[in-house]
Order: structure tokens, then sequence, then C-alpha cells
């Protein structure tokens, strides 16, 4: 079987899984070139909770979290399959952390569909998503990213969610195609960071831009799955596309490949 890649892709907003621009396209791409895997594990940062988890249903629901955007969005289903196998698989990896099944409280949430509706739009490919634990230092979330790594021999796509800026706050609706400057230097910085010593991502939390960039943690950690996933293999990491959006979002996305 071959070795599956991993990613942490930007997902902006909702809206996203009905747009077609050079993110989504870009998405479409990464998903065109890697080989068909056996199912995705997604780290996505809306599933951010008290526990390490990972969802054992066999047909998970696809979660509209999410409120004040237009009735086509709420009638956006991602139908794919669980994988209840590759969850077990998922706590054996992990071990010694408890990870919980879950097998009814959650399901795929829109950091999820909204990428996987461009990547595989047939969700044919089971889907299975893994929590953030919102208690764990960021070091720890570092080293479950690496303790992933055998699921990739396996088939198993791993793909994170998040933002690398994400300030709803400062939203500027007028940026299209934009950030504002400390959104850019901070994106800037992060990707330095990732391209060249990701094992050191930690050390952006305290940036002087940070406390703009990533006033809460939930859309950076995805990240240091990945991360952690580079540290373990040495592997390179790949910029899939780099760009800021609304003035406070950062859409920029990374590729880590054999």
């Amino acid at each position: 079987m071959a070795r599956m890649p991993a990613a942490f892709l930007g997902h902006g907003n909702p809206m996203s899984a009905l747009e077609h621009n050079r993110y989504t396209e870009a998405w479409r791409s990464f998903a065109r070139s890697a080989p068909e895997p056996s199912a995705v594990l997604a780290i996505s940062a809306h599933w951010y909770v008290g526990r390490t988890a990972v969802t054992s249903m066999a047909q998970p629901r696809t979660i509209h979290d999410f409120t004040g955007f237009p009735q086509s969005l709420f009638d956006v289903e991602y139908p794919a399959p669980g994988a209840p196998e590759v969850a077990q698989r998922v706590a054996e990896v992990l071990a010694p952390v408890e990870v919980a099944l879950d097998e009814s409280s959650w399901g795929l949430d829109h950091g999820t569909w909204s990428l996987l509706v461009h990547m595989y739009p047939t969700a044919s490919i089971p889907v299975l998503q893994l929590s953030i634990d919102a208690s764990a230092p960021f070091h720890e979330l570092v080293a479950l990213g690496a303790g992933l790594d055998p699921l990739r021999d396996e088939g198993v796509l791993i793909l994170a969610s998040g933002n690398v800026v994400h300030n709803l706050s400062r939203i500027e609706w007028q940026s299209s195609g934009a950030g504002a400057p400390w959104a850019t230097r901070f994106d800037e910085r992060v990707h330095a960071v990732m391209t060249r010593e990701p094992t050191a991502l930690a050390t952006l939390l305290d940036d002087p831009d940070a406390a703009l960039a990533i006033p809460t943690p939930e859309h950076f950690v995805p990240l240091a799955y990945l991360a952690g996933l580079a540290g373990a293999t040495g592997e390179a990491v790949r910029t899939l596309i780099q760009g800021c959006e609304l003035g406070s979002l950062s859409m920029t996305s990374y590729v880590l490949e054999s």
C-alpha cells in the first residue's frame, strides 16, 4: 500500500464548501496527485474539547456547526462512511495516551467536510475525526502528531484543518486577497519555521503578532500535528498554497510527502 502524505489545509470559513477559487483548486489538485487513501483522519479546529477522542461510528453525521450563512450551506451533506476499525487503530498507535472511541456525539464538522467536498466529492472514502485536547500543552499535540505516522503506511491520509491566522473580530470584508500587516507578518514567520524547522513551531506562540493572529488557539494548533509528523520523519514540508484573506485569515496550506 502506498505511503500517504499528510497535510494542513487552511479552511477559511464554511462558505469555502460552495466556492471555487485558487485555494479550493489547490485542495483538489493535492487530492488528485496523491494516491487514493484507504481512509481520511481529519483533525479539525472545530472539535476542540477536553480530551482526545476519535469518531468510531459507521456513518458519521454532517455537522453544520455555524450560524448566519445561506440555506444552501446548511443543505450540504457529506455522507462518507466512517471507519471504526481505523478508529481502533488510532487508539493503538497513540497509546499510552487515552483515546476515547466516540460512537455517537460528534461526526464530520465543517472544518472537515468543507475541504472534502472539493477533494473527494463522491464521499466514498471513509472519514473519521480526531479531536484536539484543549487541555494538552502544545508540545503534547506535536507528539501526538508524530505518533500518527504509522497510519500513513496503512493508507490513511492525515488531514489537519485550521488557519495559521484566524481573528474573526478583525475581519476586513473589503480586503479580498490581502491580509493586514500583522497577519501577513505572522503568516510569513510561520512559513519560515514550517519549511525550515517545523519542530520549532511552538516558539511562535510568543511572537509579537501572535496575540492578534491567534487570539484563541483552536485554529492554529492543528498545525502542531503536521509539525510533529515532520519532526518524527525528517520529511520536508512543502507549501501547497500561501495567502491571507479578509485582513485577518490565513489560507496558507502545507503538505508533507515522502
